[in-house]
């Protein structure tokens, strides 16, 4: 039987969800004006974009994007952040670059990156790259930099290699602030996708939000708005999901059993 107290934190969200609503429902009536339109203005107009293939395609089109991206960036960022964590050299090679690139808004690169690259799909999958990357490389590093020496040595004395100490035990150490690099990379996928996809406006979520905007049509605005917050809380409930069960012998309170008997 779930507690009083369980249930509203499980509830909590969605009430929370519920109140925002209906702020919003109450700040639109108020205010009266075409380009704020109601709540539920707004969720009436979602079944429309999401029963319109066109519509379907375009909001395909950017999880692929944003998909690609974040995986490409979750493969090159972690073994570099695991090697500056154990690599003074690496760290000292790097650590520069990532200086410079890192204050720079992804967005404000994406004008440069059309000229290099055009406005099709690997220019925005390349914006949502940069954008993942320095949250995975940073959460990679400070993982492997907090590896204790003496497990390093143990693995070393029973014959491992420097690779295999790398895989075998700096990995599976630094496992849980990588997740933690990999979700925060998650949602900043979503923001840059979204970003790129207003500024080179062929296909995609941002486009269809940046035509209504221009069409006027202030309820598909909202609506796009809506259902692009929807499909972030859903990514970050699955991440989450999956991580907690990848390094749930992380979390406080776990206690791993001795013996299967």
């Amino acid at each position: 039987m779930m507690s009083g107290r369980a249930l509203l934190s499980h509830l909590a969200p969605l009430l929370a969800c519920l109140g925002l609503l209906a702020l919003w429902q109450v700040a639109a009536l108020l205010l009266n004006t075409d380009s704020f339109p109601t709540a539920l203005d707004a969720i009436r107009a979602i079944p429309s974009i999401l029963g319109d293939k066109e519509s379907l395609i375009n909001i395909l089109a950017s999880l692929r994007r944003m998909a690609v991206g974040f995986g490409l960036a979750v493969i090159f960022s972690i073994p570099l952040g695991l090697m500056m964590g154990r690599s003074h050299l690496v760290a000292a090679f790097f650590n520069p670059l990532l200086m410079v690139i890192y204050p720079v808004p992804k967005a404000a690169l994406m004008p440069i990156i059309m000229l290099w690259l055009g406005v099709g799909d690997i220019a925005k999958t390349l914006v949502i790259f940069l954008g993942v990357s320095l949250p995975v490389i940073y959460h990679s590093f400070q993982g492997a930099k907090a590896v204790e020496e003496k497990m390093l040595w143990s693995g070393a004395a029973m014959g491992l290699s420097a690779a295999q100490r790398m895989i075998r035990i700096v990995l599976p150490a630094a496992l849980p602030e990588i997740l933690t690099g990999c979700r925060t990379g998650l949602v900043l996928a979503l923001i840059t996708m979204i970003t790129s996809e207003m500024i080179a406006r062929q296909s995609g979520a941002g486009n269809i939000l940046f035509n209504a905007l221009d069409m006027g049509e202030y309820d598909t605005v909202y609506a796009m708005i809506i259902i692009v917050g929807a499909m972030g809380i859903g990514l970050d409930a699955a991440f989450e999901n999956l991580r907690r069960r990848l390094v749930k012998w992380s979390e406080p309170g776990f206690d791993m059993p001795l013996s299967f008997a």
